[in-house]
């Protein structure tokens, strides 16, 4: 388990964004300056495969100041068992 809705925010950009990770040591953050800009990409940590991106300093009223941009198709949605 890499996310949980709580920590899911809409950030109009069209990919599923989230504040923070369930935790750290689920994910790898690797720097990104392949286009000529400065990303870090998310990996998850068990298997190594690409999720998205992190960015900070975008202003989003969130804890962290972080948006994790996750690819959709990378995410499993698992109902509340509550």
């Amino acid at each position: 388990e890499l996310f949980r809705s709580d920590t899911k925010f809409d950030a109009h950009c069209g990919w599923p964004a989230f504040f923070s990770p369930l935790a750290g040591d689920r994910v790898e953050l690797i720097e990104d300056v392949s286009l000529g800009m400065r990303r870090v990409e998310v990996r998850c940590a068990r298997c190594g495969s690409h999720l998205g991106h992190v960015f900070e300093g975008e202003g989003f009223p969130t804890p962290t100041d972080q948006r994790y941009c996750i690819n959709g198709v990378s995410l499993r949605l698992v109902p509340d068992a509550s």
